[in-house]
């Protein structure tokens, strides 16, 4: 009989739905309520931790640190200890063994399958029991915990049991500071985030996949694992089939015998003369699907992976990307995530992070000390992400442990098979800053890098072991570092002090290195904290670190300029971290930077170095297309020898572009402007058409402009564009008058307390400046603190200056209202004074102190003293002022203004205030 149309349609959405529940059913998503029971004292395996609906109820995936169960955490704020800000805090907080558990039901459907429980994430070991039988142990801080609980689980009704211990189970880490555990950034929770599920699968099946691709060949090489759980060998068909998008590239069976156990299976597939590559530009993936059928046509199993096809190289010191160099624009990820102390295990969460990071012109990510998970290499797949990922270790003695060593070799072989096949999964290093038995470290890699050829490997990320770290370990790939045996490559040994310079690279520190270097953790220039931010704490951390300072300002009645400290610090730090990355893209032999940090470090003593804060979103100091100036895949570059002139000078330049795009610029117009502060043109050079290859080696060429056209103070801004595109970049240099007033009428001038004193008390108007050693305070330095003034407290720890540019006294003087590179020299020739004991004043030039002291701190200050007027500066504008052009122009201004019916101060001091500032 016919079938109606209708009930054809019927019948066949039906079979569709069974079909869709068949294949739904072999994964069992266990998300949703357990029950949770602490066990701090450890008590061991007894009858107690299986008896059904017991305990707390808590959602997983989760934690407990989520669900609110630990310990509260209470730490004082209205005092500034290290305590307090060491790090976030977490609100609740639980390190020992929690028993979950719940009951689930095994559809009769899965009677004789394979049956594993899958756990995404854990910290740090677990157990699992069926119904009080235990069935199995794992532990791994990178990738997901299985068990075949095959001969456990019946159709029917079980309880389902974990114990997940957080305790530290192998000696990582120096202070537990690895960011696969530690409460520094990533807080040591206990639970299970990301998928939580049981998968059956036929007892012939497809394991792991493994992908190869070949460039030169135009290929993909696959390595397939097909699981026997019967008892006798077993012929089936193994299909393999490659996909770019929904089009089908090509596809291969074969017939294959699976002896009982696990079994491995090559194939080698081509792609075609048309294969797509993949990098940074054009992240273009492939989809392999593999099928495992009966000889009769029956499906057994299907697995599917994604893969790019490209190989990354090193070519001597340089690093080619499917043969074309790279640079790489790097940022560390730290593990920070303050709402809920764990990594986001969705594609959304990674979307914001890899998207930030890009609008600010980077092309790479090493996660220090920790291995991202499964959605993370996915979002970074599809941007065209270069990623290095490391072991959980930071260890000061390395393979000094045997059981270590198991856990760490255990976790690389895991690690490769888990997220082996991404194309973002670039670089390898052992851990961070490594130290102990190197030629076990050289052991472990020349296992890895013979396990995996896919990746590029270094022994360690940085080290300050004797007698390393200066040069490439034997086995490296590549090498990061902050120095070579030759020198610095960072700006941390050289800012503070040199005379600033932006001609300078580091050519000479890498000279004869044999691999691509990574400058390590360039930057780390600390930011005032932003107290703004503070309400967006809603997860499992409180920023009590950030209360404080906020409490301590408000103690100090400083709190009103918080705002403004963290703009002027942070400013002043983007200006540094430019300078930087420029300095690493004008030097050949160079491949790449790792700033520290793009974002904020909200650990180890409060480390906020970031233009960013610690969720990835703008601090307002920097727009992301001001960034991109200096951090893209074209880079416009001038060379010259110093910020400050004098009007009878000449700037010249040297003109260049590093060019790291997805091959050369043709017919690129590049032109050079520089403007005064009105925005007025007063040079202008056009250089003709050149084609610029890829590289950082392109030379456009010189020009020079003769100053003697400025006649006053001036502010210019050099722009090097190249025209009929979005790359340009832009720098400051500051030209001042070469011969200016050094006195003034009815003004003295003197260094001496006891003179001014006395011509205080006279009623004289008085220009004071002390030589340095006679004053109380802090040295003067230009940059600002170095990571944070809690983690290394033994520094002069100052943040830069704050003024305001509109100022009469700096009227002859043009400034921001932060630091700049004009200020090097006066601040490198300064004494800091600290006025906590002053009358209220408002500083003509403040000093910002760092957080974890928010000292009253200046450079100039003005008072009524006696029946005179003081104006005082512990900057030197006394000594060499020929050879000290800012020195002198501001010793200039500064008497201006002191001659000008302007100058009323309106803070009093006595003369014991006075000289409470001297030594």
């Amino acid at each position: 009989m016919l079938v109606p149309t209708t009930m054809r349609t019927f019948l066949l959405c039906f079979f569709l739905f069974c079909v869709a529940q068949v294949r739904a059913q072999q994964d069992i998503s266990l998300a949703g309520s357990w029950k949770v029971r602490l066990d701090k004292e450890d008590r061991g395996v007894n009858e107690q931790w299986f008896r059904k609906d017991e305990g707390q109820a808590i959602p997983l995936p989760g934690t407990l640190d989520d669900a609110g169960i630990g310990e509260k955490i209470k730490l004082d704020t209205s005092v500034m200890n290290k305590e307090v800000m060491l790090m976030l805090t977490r609100k609740h907080a639980y390190v020992g063994p929690a028993w979950y558990s719940k009951r689930i039901v095994i559809p009769a459907g899965w009677t004789d399958k394979v049956i594993r429980l899958y756990l995404e994430r854990v910290i740090w070991n677990t157990r699992v029991w069926v119904d009080g039988k235990e069935a199995g142990t794992d532990e791994s801080l990178s990738t997901p915990h299985v068990f075949d609980l095959s001969n456990y689980l019946t159709p029917g009704t079980h309880l389902l049991t974990i114990r997940i211990d957080n305790r530290k189970q192998h000696d990582i880490s120096v202070r537990d500071m690895a960011h696969a555990y530690t409460d520094g950034t990533q807080i040591i929770w206990n639970g299970v985030i990301g998928a939580v599920k049981l998968k059956a699968v036929n007892r012939l099946s497809v394991g792991a996949v493994q992908t190869y691709p070949d460039v030169a060949q135009k290929s993909v090489g696959l390595k397939i694992t097909l699981e026997n759980h019967n008892a006798g060998a077993q012929k089936a068909i193994l299909k393999a089939t490659v996909f770019q998008g929904s089009k089908q590239v090509v596809t291969r069976n074969i017939p294959v015998t699976i002896a009982p156990g696990s079994s491995g299976n090559e194939m080698e597939l081509s792609l075609g003369n048309n294969a797509k590559l993949w990098d940074e530009f054009d992240p273009q993936l492939y989809r392999v699907a593999i099928v495992l059928q009966t000889t009769g046509g029956k499906l057994l199993d299907r697995k599917e992976t994604r893969f790019g096809l490209r190989v990354l190289t090193n070519d001597q010191q340089t690093l080619r990307m499917n043969g074309r160099p790279v640079f790489l624009r790097g940022t560390l990820e730290c593990n920070i995530f303050p709402l809920t102390g764990h990594p986001p295990m969705t594609h959304e969460g990674w979307l914001k992070v890899f998207r930030a990071a890009k609008s600010y012109g980077l092309n790479h990510l090493r996660f220090h000390s920790w291995c991202p998970p499964q959605a993370a290499f996915e979002v970074a797949d599809s941007m065209g992400f270069y990623l290095q990922v490391e072991l959980p270790f930071w260890n000061l003695h390395a393979g000094e442990d045997a059981a270590t060593n198991r856990f760490l070799e255990s976790e690389a072989a895991r690690i490769s098979e888990t997220y082996g096949n991404h194309p973002s999964f670039c670089l390898w290093s052992l851990g961070n800053e490594l130290q102990g038995d190197f030629n076990w470290l050289h052991g472990l890699l020349t296992q890895m890098k013979q396990r995996d050829k896919r990746h590029l490997y270094t022994t360690t990320t940085f080290t300050f072991e004797k007698d390393h770290g200066r040069w490439p370990e034997p086995g490296d790939d590549f090498f990061i570092t902050q120095y070579t045996k030759k020198g610095w490559v960072r700006g941390q040994g050289v800012f503070n002090d040199h005379t600033p310079d932006f001609s300078t690279d580091y050519t000479a520190a890498v000279e004869g290195a044999s691999v691509p270097l990574i400058t390590h953790e360039i930057g780390q220039y600390s930011v005032y904290p932003n107290l703004k931010e503070i309400h967006k704490y809603t997860g499992v951390l409180d920023p009590l670190n950030l209360k404080a300072v906020r409490n301590d300002l408000r103690k100090k009645n400083l709190l009103q300029l918080a705002d403004s400290f963290t703009l002027a610090s942070g400013i002043f730090a983007a200006q540094l971290y430019k300078e930087e990355m420029e300095r690493a893209l004008k030097t050949n032999g160079i491949s790449g930077y790792q700033l520290l940090d793009l974002h904020d470090f909200p650990g180890q003593g409060t480390a906020l170095v970031g233009i960013l804060d610690a969720f990835w979103d703008s601090k307002q100091l920097v727009r992301p297309e001001e960034h991109r100036m200096y951090s893209s895949e074209v880079v416009p570059l001038v060379r010259f020898n110093k910020a400050v002139y004098t009007n009878d000078e000449a700037f010249a330049i040297t003109a260049a572009v590093a060019n790291f795009s997805a091959g050369t610029l043709k017919n690129t117009l590049p032109q050079l402007t520089i403007k005064d502060q009105s925005g007025k043109v007063v040079f202008k050079k056009d250089w003709p058409a050149a084609d610029l290859p890829v590289g950082n080696g392109s030379r456009i060429g010189e020009a020079q402009f003769a100053l003697n056209t400025i006649k006053k103070a001036e502010i210019l801004t050099i722009e090097l564009v190249l025209k009929g595109t979005n790359y340009k970049n832009q720098w400051r240099i500051w030209v001042y008058p070469t011969t200016v007033a050094d006195k003034a009428d009815h003004i003295v001038f003197t260094r001496s307390f006891s003179e001014a004193q006395k011509l205080l008390e006279e009623g004289k108007t008085v220009l004071l400046n002390p030589d340095t050693s006679a004053l109380k305070g802090v040295n003067g330095r230009f940059a600002p603190v170095f990571w944070s003034p809690v983690h290394f407290p033994d520094q002069p720890g100052t943040m830069g200056i704050l003024c305001n540019p509109q100022h009469p006294a700096l009227q002859q003087f043009p400034t921001a209202f932060h630091s700049d590179w004009q200020w090097w020299d006066l601040i490198t020739s300064s004494k800091t004074m600290i006025i906590d004991s002053l009358p209220e004043m408002t500083p003509v030039v403040r000093v910002i102190d760092n957080f974890f002291k928010n000292r009253k701190m200046a450079n100039v200050i003005e008072a009524r003293v006696g029946k005179g007027k003081l104006l005082m500066t512990s900057v030197n504008i006394a000594d060499r002022l020929d050879q000290r052009p800012a020195a002198r122009q501001l010793r200039y201004s500064l008497l201006q203004y002191m001659n000008s019916a302007g100058f009323v101060p309106q803070t009093v001091l006595t003369p014991e205030q006075l000289l409470s500032l001297k030594k």
